[in-house]
């Protein structure tokens, strides 16, 4: 028995003592397979799950490395039937695969004869099978090839995807390193996409995913696909490749609403794509358009269910999966597993700030008391429209300005998710507002005056939530969010993660009505963050609407 940070139970969840000297390693150590389910103040609650362990295995962990950890940093002795459930559940990933027969083209086969004959007695799984060419080998219609490997998830046997992917279309294109190189972890991760063929990177906001995205690409060597959030988002992959590779604006085309280019590097927006006309998705035709040698998802934590569809029958095309948090709260990680490919590559955020890529950030949770006034009108309210009294209570107006205040003249975003709040907010501060209806063009000229310093606050809505680049922002204050979604949170935070020419530390604040939804649902949402190493400060509102404003970060 020793003194480690870690309880780990029976039931696959584990126990980190917050506050131990080993804590910040020990999350380094489980992060690759469990997941954080709750963060309180001193201990924080992980779970152990097949997929977490399925997706570790494909990033290159082993069985004996996960057992290691939760031997070496477990305060008591780990339950042996645990550790042999880990080793069980490793080894059911890869037990059947699927490659290329010369003789037979897109097959199944199997390193375990039982497992074969138990998938195909599936009613789901017969269907998509063709003959049976040896004990252990059976026909994949090629056309089923993403959905067998979702249906062979559902089921508990993961299978390994050898079968290898068309070149596509050949387009050349070159990374042009002056003045600047690939760091060493977007080398590192556009090499283990490479050599996976398929997957994901999970990288902190403003690490550089598009680099990675243009590595991937150099590599190809092939026309490419690449969908992104927004067109915004999609303008900036487009300077970045410009500036970045051998590319020329000729050869990038952007398909949104305002254009439908398709050049050898197109960029489309999901919204376009998912648009439907008459009952049908016209623009999924896009997918077939060219010969796509590689297809890019960013922000793949995003993707919407049509987009999954269709590349669900883009299984012989390469998919690289960018995103800073591969949480889903459809709950459909395991989709992405199947369909864009396992987690090829991560590296917790801490450890890129310690290499001093991002900005350390300090984290702050403001809590106000509604009025009596407040407290009665969300007590009488209806169940539906609780989470968004308590969300935009006017208590917490004075408390945006007391912040604002205390960093007077720092380039500031004020986040939030109704509109209404956000036109009070952006009148009351004689801010600017940035919301969905905001023209393109007007959105790319406040965010440029932004970064300029023309304007030092902004009110924007969810628009700014992923894929905005404003290095100079290092100030955020979130007043009203989607519910407890973890990934709009650490979305919110990466907003801030540029490094500051001057070393100056981030701060986010998130102003939270106590005693209501908007507490319970502030605490679900820090979840990722807490994964990451970033704790919340509380502090009352009071104290910042005192004379004096105290130093919080």
């Amino acid at each position: 028995m020793t003194d480690g940070p870690l309880i780990v139970q029976s039931d696959k969840t584990l126990l980190l003592e917050v506050d131990h000297p080993l804590a910040d390693e020990t999350r380094t150590a489980i992060a690759p397979f469990a997941e954080l389910e709750r963060a309180p103040e001193h201990v924080h609650t992980y779970r152990v799950t097949p997929l977490a362990l399925w997706n570790a295995r494909a990033a290159g962990h082993d069985a004996e490395q996960v057992v290691d950890a939760l031997v070496r940093y477990s305060r008591y002795p780990v339950p042996q039937p645990l550790l042999v459930d880990v080793v069980d559940t490793m080894a059911r990933f890869g037990r059947l695969q699927l490659v290329n027969n010369p003789a037979h083209g897109l097959t199944m086969v199997s390193t375990d004869r039982a497992v074969l004959e138990e998938v195909l007695r599936n009613k789901k799984i017969n269907p998509m099978l063709g003959a049976r060419v040896g004990d252990d080998t059976v026909v994949v219609h090629p056309s089923e090839r993403g959905r067998l490997k979702q249906a062979l998830l559902k089921v508990g046997w993961p299978a390994e995807d050898h079968a290898g992917y068309v070149d596509g279309e050949a387009h050349p294109i070159a990374l042009e390193e002056n003045g600047w190189q690939l760091r060493d972890y977007q080398r590192l991760a556009a090499q283990s996409f490479w050599a996976g063929g398929s997957g994901v990177v999970v990288l902190p906001c403003g690490a550089g995913k598009t680099m990675v995205g243009a590595a991937a690409m150099a590599e190809a060597q092939a026309t490419t696909l690449i969908l992104v959030t927004n067109t915004v988002a999609g303008r900036q992959w487009k300077r970045e490749l410009v500036a970045r590779t051998s590319l020329t604006e000729d050869e990038i085309g952007e398909y949104s609403g305002e254009r439908k280019e398709i050049r050898p590097v197109t960029i489309a927006t999901y919204q376009v794509i998912t648009r439907k006309t008459k009952g049908e998705y016209k623009h999924l035709e896009l997918f077939d358009s060219r010969d796509w040698g590689l297809v890019i998802y960013d922000e793949v934590h995003l993707l919407p269910a049509p987009v999954f569809r269709m590349t669900a029958d883009l299984q012989s095309r390469r998919r690289l999966g960018l995103t800073a948090t591969l949480v889903r709260e459809d709950g459909r990680e395991g989709d992405v597993f199947s369909l864009i490919g396992p987690k090829r590559y991560d590296v917790p955020w801490r450890d890129i700030e310690a290499q001093g890529w991002i900005a350390p950030a300090d984290c702050v949770e403001v809590r106000v008391t509604l009025t009596d006034n407040e407290r009665l009108q969300y007590a009488t309210a209806e169940p539906e429209e609780r989470y968004k009294i308590c969300s935009t209570a006017r208590t917490k107006l004075p408390v945006v300005q007391a912040i604002l205040d205390k960093h007077k003249g720092e380039p500031t975003l004020v986040i939030g998710a109704y509109l209404d709040q956000l036109d009070e907010l952006g009148a009351g501060l004689n801010a600017p507002v940035i919301q969905g209806s905001t023209k393109n063009k007007e959105r790319e000229e406040l965010f440029d005056a932004f970064r300029k310093g023309e304007i030092r606050t902004l009110v924007v809505s969810k628009v700014a939530n992923f894929s905005i680049d404003l290095p100079e922002a290092s100030i955020a204050v979130q007043v009203s969010g989607t519910f407890g979604s973890r990934q709009e949170e650490a979305q919110r935070l990466g907003r801030l993660l540029r490094p500051k020419g001057d070393g100056r530390q981030a701060h986010f604040y998130s102003i939270v009505s106590r005693d209501t939804l908007d507490a319970d649902y502030a605490a679900h949402r820090q979840r990722f963050l807490a994964e990451q190493g970033y704790a919340y400060k509380i502090v009352d509102a009071d104290d910042l609407l005192g004379p004096a404003l105290p130093e919080v970060g």
